[in-house]
């Protein structure tokens, strides 16, 4: 029965990569108003596909962008069920003018597609939509139950997703979550992964005056909000990027001594780093190899910063406030309630005479831990060593997948993250892409998973 999928799937390669293209030119940016209209297209050009593949599917409102739930049941109500997750929004592209190609025209070339989602996440969960296809079209069957939940909030936080989930918690029964939203090491090191730091966002405003005013009449005799809002940022991180904030670290989980030479098996050097992001030197706290600074510990990040006049030519003016966006990757034991607590506590005491400051708090999201041994995750290992023709490596990821968390609480099953980008994707930056060799290992290791979790 593999054989005949895995052929099926390599006859008609060229067309799915033409539905991908399709799907990736519908920009589903759901953090920017203006794209409302396209996040819901998105979510009814996948239910569309659904259907023809001769599954049932449903789009469902929520209050922001649709849930798009599908499902095929076969007729042995014994098989086990496999929920597979995806989510069909995106980043949001800009700076436009950084791209090669427009980001929602895909180009495909020198091996890859290249456009705004190719790898998070529309290749990646489409690559598990065409393995159910070449099962269906091929010998009209699967060896498990499938369903499919595909949200369009996941860059935003999944806002809606929690509720639906607990709501939904009979629809969505299963015996295991299949997720794909990481990367590879590379096309022939597969890697699983076990963890995921969870989020917590929040945006702080200083003011100093009631107004733009004049640097030459005023300059000297009134607080810059600019330099006041550098100078609170200052105080959070030390020259090793240690967070210098009181209680920040207070519950972070310590690495067990078996997990700290999983992952050293992962060989994850500076050269790596540099290569797939430009940067100069690797940085953070020396005491913790790169792959624990990724994965294992927690993180202040200021994600953009901004001011008074930033046009052409210049302006003379102390402006009246000052802007900062604040991300944190948190792990597990952290609460990002507490977490927000002690950061607010230090920004506040670090706010400098004549000045002002208010915290707007966005929705924290906690970390998921994973069982690296259960059945299912067992299961995408042999899946991903016969595809990718090596064991995998388990890694501790550093971005969040919000949902994880709630589909721990509310569904109590094995989840697996089998991950089918690779590190240079670009994912979140201008050029993302995703490489054509992932697409096809990606319904592989699909096909194989679902032959393999029957074991």
């Amino acid at each position: 029965m593999l054989q005949q999928v895995l052929e099926y799937a390599q006859a008609n390669r060229e067309r799915f990569l033409t539905e991908l293209v399709n799907y990736l030119a519908i920009p589903s940016v759901s953090a920017q108003p203006e794209h409302e209209r396209d996040t819901h297209m998105a979510a009814l050009w996948l239910a569309e596909h659904f259907h023809k593949l001769g599954m049932s599917a449903e789009v469902f409102p929520t209050d922001r962008h649709p849930v798009v739930y599908a499902e095929w049941k076969g007729q042995h109500s014994q098989a086990p069920t496999v929920l597979i997750y995806g989510h069909y929004d995106v980043q949001p592209a800009e700076p436009f003018e950084l791209w090669l190609s427009p980001p929602f025209q895909p180009s495909v070339r020198d091996g890859y597609v290249y456009a705004r989602g190719a790898s998070d996440n529309k290749g990646q969960h489409f690559a598990h939509i065409k393995a159910v296809e070449a099962y269906l079209h091929s010998v009209g069957t699967l060896p498990v139950n499938v369903k499919f939940l595909v949200e369009g909030e996941e860059e935003i936080g999944s806002p809606s997703l929690s509720g639906f989930v607990q709501q939904h918690r009979k629809m969505l029964e299963c015996d295991c979550v299949l997720i794909s939203d990481s990367a590879l090491r590379s096309l022939h090191q597969p890697t699983l992964t076990y963890g995921l730091r969870g989020l917590l966002d929040l945006e702080v405003t200083v003011r100093c005056l009631g107004r733009d005013v004049h640097s030459g009449h005023y300059g000297g005799a009134v607080q810059n909000p600019i330099m006041a809002l550098a100078k609170i940022l200052a105080t959070t991180k030390d020259d090793h990027g240690r967070v210098c904030i009181a209680g920040f670290y207070d519950d972070v989980r310590t690495l067990a001594e078996d997990e700290r030479a999983e992952l050293a098996r992962l060989s994850y050097t500076e050269a790596d780093l540099q290569r797939e992001t430009g940067a100069r030197a690797a940085f953070g706290e020396p005491e913790f190899m790169l792959a624990e600074r990724i994965g294992a510990r927690p993180t202040f990040e200021v994600n953009g910063i901004w001011g008074g006049y930033t046009g052409s030519g210049v302006k003379t003016i102390i402006p009246a406030e000052a802007h900062a966006k604040i991300t944190c990757r948190l792990v597990p034991h952290q609460d990002p309630a507490k977490v927000a607590e002690v950061i607010a506590a230090h920004l506040r005491k670090a706010t400098p005479f004549g000045a002002e400051l208010e915290i707007r708090l966005g929705r924290g999201s906690p970390a998921a831990l994973v069982d690296r041994h259960s059945p299912a995750m067992q299961a995408a290992a042999r899946a991903a060593q016969a595809t990718y023709g090596a064991p995998p490596l388990f890694e501790l990821e550093g971005g969040s997948i919000p949902i994880v968390a709630d589909f721990q609480r509310y569904l109590s099953k094995p989840i697996v993250l089998l991950g089918f980008g690779l590190p240079d994707d670009s994912i979140h930056a201008p050029n993302e892409r995703f490489a054509l060799a992932c697409l096809d290992k990606g319904i592989e290791a699909s096909a194989r998973f679902l032959s393999e979790v029957t074991n």
